[in-house]
Order: C-alpha cells, then sequence, then structure tokens
C-alpha cells in the first residue's frame, strides 16, 4: 500500500496515500479560533473552502512547531464532510510500505520505508482526535 511520508519535529510518519487529499504551503497567518486548544493553529482558506489547521505535533505528543514564513506545509485530509489540516514539516515521498500488523489507533506501527523506519498513523483516529479539538462538531 502507498503512503506518504513526511517529517514532524524531526520523525518521520506516514498515512495511507488514499487519506490524503493534497499537500499545500500555509497561508498565515491563519485565523485564530476562539478558546481552541494550542493544537489548533487555527483556520485558512483553500480555494473557498474553510480548513481547520491542527498541529500535528501537538496531537501526537511532540513540541509544537514553530510556524515560520515558507517553513512547513498542510496536509490536507478529507474526512467525511470536513476537510482538515494538519500542519507538518515538510513531505519526503510517496512510498510503498508494508502495511504495520498492530491494531487500530491513532499510531498503527512501525514500517521500513527507504530512508528507514517511520511511524504509520490511521488516518480515522487522527481525523477523529483532531476533530474532539472542536468539541466533536
Amino acid at each position: 500500500m502507498r503512503h506518504v511520508v513526511f517529517r514532524v519535529a524531526g520523525e518521520r510518519y506516514a498515512l495511507p496515500l488514499a487519506a490524503v487529499r493534497e499537500v499545500v504551503l500555509p497561508q498565515p497567518p491563519f485565523a485564530r479560533v476562539p478558546r481552541a486548544s494550542e493544537a489548533v493553529r487555527g483556520v485558512m482558506n483553500l480555494r473557498g473552502r474553510v480548513v481547520a489547521v491542527v498541529d500535528l505535533a501537538a496531537l501526537v505528543g511532540l513540541p509544537a512547531q514553530p510556524l515560520r514564513d515558507g517553513a512547513g506545509m498542510v496536509l490536507i485530509l478529507d474526512h467525511g464532510k470536513r476537510t482538515l489540516g494538519l500542519l507538518i514539516g515538510g513531505v519526503l515521498g510517496v512510498e510503498p510500505l508494508a502495511p504495520p500488523e498492530a491494531g487500530g489507533g491513532l499510531v498503527r506501527g512501525l514500517a521500513e520505508a527507504r530512508t528507514g523506519a517511520v511511524t504509520v498513523l490511521g488516518a480515522e483516529a487522527l481525523a477523529e482526535q483532531a476533530s474532539a479539538l472542536f468539541g466533536g462538531r
């Protein structure tokens, strides 16, 4: 199965390619969301559609990523009728990875990529965890 391999706070992660709609450059400053968790960076306009942007580092327990002009990317996931943006460091490529044998949850397991081991994330669990930051709405 093909996965998008990307960098977050110096670590390598992967998501199934089928779960990723696109990767875009961030358009800071993001519009702030009042009373939102620190993991919520805000919202951005993506071709007329409002997209919530969440710092993936914060979701996986890593230090928040500094947002500087020209740094980072936003990985766009489609989750049902909602679109979610995940702030990442950068995309390393698309690779065929053997799916990990671990069960569900945010971290599905480890897989061997050309450049070494990567942590494979579950797109559904990731979207649910991010959605919970907004009160499950």
